[in-house]
């Protein structure tokens, strides 16, 4: 237990963390305002900040923190300007030796609170009444600036420009669009950050006026029992496991199930199905489902190195070859959404059943509201995390490829060891120097030593286990996302602080994600590469889980992660699947090996190692 520098109980103040000295100088890979500083020593360290593993369990190149300086405005502009989210302004960021710390902003006064909420209920009301049409729209918005950046092209600099730029008079070149593509690459990515918050923080407003109602009507339900009366819902996120299924299912029809299950990459696997009528057929299903369904992320779409099954189609092609064995073996390969709606119903009735005329009726509507909203919380995540992102990251490999074949970079993959500042500035002197071709630049010499000093600095921040939390310890925690999406609850708190979660111990706790009970041997995976290893029934531990992770749920007997709440989309992907998973153990990873025995009590939050 430490103390911040105002004497009060806490965490480690976040100016004094010891930092490895192999990560020296890690300061200058980050914009000067997300960094603790000794001129806000005193603000930083009277807030309570906790690291964000949901989405950074690692450290963030320079240049993939351009989404934090767009998404968090976004965020809080939704909440505290636009919507007037009643107890929440919104978050705080700050980034440390590479990784995220957040601390919510929240609202405090019975009088502002009363402003915040009559100005939310015009607002927010206005959204919840015409929510369908209003979201229907939002998707024709996020599918326009994904096709605004499929359509952008990164202009290529020739000795000469093209005799057509003169003689149709256009008056500009490439030196000109060239500046213009990187601008509006960011334009297009603020604006898709800004669709991102539309709607999001009004889905979890929604959900948390049906959990209030819940825990008001029955202050003994778990948080568990809350989100199953708004499970069994048609999610998109899960839309590009179920096509997967599809594709195994007609390589059983059209005779070719051994041919896809034998091929280990996208290459063999049309040279050995082109040649017969049957395997062109699958084929042209296959590359259909491509676009956009396998536009998924390996990760949480955050990181530039998480590469998206479009990318590299060997995990997909591997999980329909899965699929294809286990319905030869007479497996039904089908989500549980039968299973999952009738429990749902049962559960929902059982405690409607018991609450009296009016009360009742403010439980139907809120709760017909959150599952009306409720596949928002997931479904932005394939069209912004997972489509668009992997769009994003590619069209910057774009830019990194044209600054390396003028020797700025030495490999395209460089530039996201810039800040997205720095871009702008290397291409601002590129064009300088080719617009004459006659002076020398001086970024061939001056970029590829910050990138290979700067490479080092993040392989040694990889190493390094940030602090859970930081700062002054809260005496309550209130803001609904730290609690729903994050995990961070005040329990967690106090486990943080007693220190009683050390190496050695046979229990973990976490928060009960999806309910069931389940033991196996363990299997942590750390990297999507690992994946392949997942034997059936083990137990997966993992930092976290995304949706191109989803074909193994089927042969897992449990999962056991270290972030997230019961909002999160481990949690709901889990309830979903009618797999059981304790989420937000914090130290799952670091507690258990491969092979150990585990007893997982999904519905306690409860992790023991047996052996």
């Amino acid at each position: 237990m430490g103390r911040t520098g105002r004497d009060r109980v806490g965490f480690a103040s976040p100016l004094e963390v010891s930092i490895p000295s192999s990560c020296k100088g890690w300061e200058e890979m980050y914009a000067y305002h997300t960094l603790f500083s000794e001129s806000r020593r005193a603000f930083d360290e009277d807030r309570f900040w906790f690291q964000d593993a949901v989405h950074g369990p690692e450290p963030f190149c320079p240049f993939d923190c351009v989404w934090l300086d767009y998404a968090i405005p976004a965020l809080n502009q939704a909440s505290a300007r636009l919507f007037v989210i009643p107890p929440s302004l919104g978050t705080e960021y700050r980034v440390l030796n590479g990784y995220v710390y957040l601390s919510a902003n929240s609202v405090t006064g019975d009088e502002t609170l009363a402003r915040r909420a009559e100005l939310f209920a015009r607002r927010g009301g206005y959204y919840y009444r015409r929510w369908d049409e209003l979201y229907e729209r939002w998707v024709e918005k996020v599918e326009g600036v994904i096709g605004e950046l499929e359509a952008l092209v990164v202009p290529v600099l020739r000795e000469f420009e093209e005799e057509s730029v003169v003689t149709e008079a256009r008056g500009v070149g490439s030196g000109y669009r060239l500046l213009v593509a990187y601008d509006r690459l960011l334009e297009g990515f603020d604006r898709m950050w800004q669709y991102h918050f539309e709607f999001l923080n009004l889905g979890y407003g929604a959900y948390l006026v049906f959990y209030e109602v819940c825990r008001h009507a029955f202050p003994d339900i778990s948080d568990q029992t809350i989100a199953a009366m708004v499970s069994a819902i048609d999610l998109l996120v899960l839309r590009p496991d179920e096509e997967l299924k599809c594709l195994a299912r007609l390589a059983v029809e059209l005779g070719v199930a051994g041919t896809v299950q034998g091929a280990i990459d996208e290459e063999t696997l049309r040279a050995a199905l082109g040649g017969s009528k049957s395997g062109a057929r699958w084929l042209v299903d296959f590359d259909a489902t491509k676009d956009p369904w396998m536009y998924v992320s390996n990760g949480s779409g955050l990181y530039h190195h998480h590469r998206s099954w479009i990318d590299d189609t060997r995990l997909p092609i591997a999980a329909i070859g899965a699929y294809i064995a286990r319905l030869e073996a007479g497996e039904d390969i089908s989500r549980p959404y039968e299973a999952v709606l009738a429990e749902r119903d049962r559960i929902t009735s059982e405690h409607g059943a018991l609450l009296p005329d009016d009360l009742r009726q403010r439980f139907d509507e809120s709760l017909a509201l959150a599952r009306t909203v409720y596949p928002f919380i997931e479904d932005h995540n394939f069209y912004i995390e997972h489509h668009y992102l992997t769009r994003f990251w590619n069209k910057v490999r774009e830019f990194g490829a044209l600054l390396q074949r003028h020797d700025f970079l030495t490999d395209r993959e460089d530039v996201f060891y810039l800040r997205h500042d720095e871009v702008r500035e290397a291409l601002e002197e590129l064009r300088l120097q080719w617009s004459s071709g006659a002076g020398k630049a001086r970024g061939p010499a001056y970029w590829p030593p910050i990138v290979e000093r700067r490479r080092s600095i993040h392989e040694a921040m990889r190493q390094w286990a940030p602090p859970p939390a930081l700062g002054r310890a809260p005496g309550e925690i209130t803001e609904p996302m730290t609690i729903m999406l994050f995990g961070i609850t005040e329990e967690r708190v106090r486990g943080w602080l007693s220190l009683t979660e050390g190496v050695g111990e046979q229990m973990l706790t976490g928060a009960a994600g999806s309910p069931g009970e389940a033991e196996g041997p363990a299997r942590v995976i750390l990297d999507i590469d690992q994946l392949a290893e997942l034997e059936e029934g083990e137990i997966l531990v993992a930092p976290s889980t995304s949706p191109s992770w989803t074909p193994v749920f089927g042969k897992i007997a449990a999962a056991v992660l270290d972030s997230g709440g019961i909002m999160s989309h481990a949690a709901i992907v889990a309830r979903e699947y009618g797999l059981p998973a304790v989420i937000g153990t914090g130290t799952g990873t670091k507690r258990i090996r491969t092979g150990d025995r585990l007893h997982v009590d999904a519905n306690a939050g409860i992790v023991t190692i047996l052996d």
